[in-house]
């Protein structure tokens, strides 16, 4: 046999082998798989950190909240169990109280400016270290942990009609008020008492907001001449326009589901109905006439009130930082 047949016969051998047997795996192929297993687990740990704070959000609020939508369509009394339709909302928009209660909400958005205002200067006068900053500094925080029901207690002596508030105003030649006895005033006077008690959590806010204010800013405007009304309506509140959006948001709140206990202590929701706010309505209901499917109805009146004033809420101001 020549030597020529003898190459093409070792080159079909080869051949022969090469096809039969498997190709061996390729080290960039494996570890291409090992990124992409590699990959798939860093996308789904988040997920496992998430899952058990969103199984509680589920289980204890969501869920909670669309039996509660569900139960406002039944009926109470003889009617219990049975579906009455809109028969228990009809019912709350011909109650007087709860239309007190929904007039007084309205109220709420009116005064909740001030309510944000108040701690957002006094916060502004903390960072900017206006005179007696130091001595306020330590004691803006103390309303903040009494409890309503101390706090509604305390003021009820100082409100009353031969109390040190009015003492004093006597003393000035000015006539007593009936704080908590006057249908006109009383919801004010439980207002201004909320906002003295809660607003150290929004200072609190508000400081951890100037943190991330640029000093630099301060001393533009400084070096610009501008007073401390310029400063704090054309630099401080367009710099910290997402603060002011969540004390808005959680103000509100606050201000309608938070009130409570000073209503109860203070006025139980008198003289004349005129203190009523949804959720004191809710209790009256639920707890006093035994009538649950009608404070389910209530409640997610409130839970609607809330969510349609927040979102307006954002939305104004985030229109107002587009302006700035």
């Amino acid at each position: 046999m020549s030597a020529h047949s003898l190459s093409s016969v070792d080159r079909a051998g080869s051949t022969e082998g090469s096809v039969g047997s498997p190709p061996a795996p390729r080290p960039a192929t494996a570890a291409a798989r090992r990124n992409r297993r590699g990959s798939r687990a860093e996308r789904l740990a988040p997920l496992v950190f998430l899952a058990p704070a969103v199984l509680i959000l589920v289980g204890l609020r969501l869920w909670p909240l669309v039996l509660g939508i569900n139960f406002s369509f039944t009926g109470d009394g003889d009617r219990n169990g049975l579906v009455v339709g809109f028969d228990n909302y009809l019912t709350l928009l011909g109650d007087p109280l709860f239309r007190t209660a929904l007039r007084n909400v309205g109220l709420l958005v009116l005064l909740l400016p001030v309510a944000v205002a108040i701690p957002g200067l006094l916060a502004t006068f903390i960072y900017l270290k206006v005179p007696g900053h130091r001595v306020y500094r330590g004691v803006y925080f103390f309303p903040a942990v009494l409890s309503p029901v101390i706090v509604g207690a305390i003021f009820t002596l100082l409100l009353a009609f031969d109390g040190p508030l009015n003492v004093l105003l006597g003393g000035l030649g000015i006539g007593p008020v009936d704080w908590l006895g006057d249908p006109d005033v009383a919801i004010f006077a439980v207002v201004g008492v909320h906002v003295w008690a809660t607003f150290g959590m929004a200072l609190v806010v508000f400081l951890a907001g100037f943190a991330t204010l640029d000093s630099s800013l301060l001393d533009a405007a400084e070096v610009d001449g501008a007073s401390l009304p310029q400063t704090i309506w054309h630099v401080i509140v367009p710099s910290l326009t997402r603060t002011i959006q969540f004390v808005f948001v959680t103000t509100m709140i606050g201000m309608l589901t938070s009130m409570f206990g000073l209503v109860y202590v203070m006025t139980s929701g008198g003289p004349e109905g005129s203190t009523y706010l949804p959720e004191y309505y809710v209790w009256i209901q639920q707890g006093q006439m035994n009538r649950p499917a009608l404070a389910s109805a209530a409640s997610t009146m409130l839970f609607l009130i809330m969510l349609v004033v927040g979102l307006a809420q954002i939305a104004v101001l985030r229109r107002t930082g587009k302006e700035d």
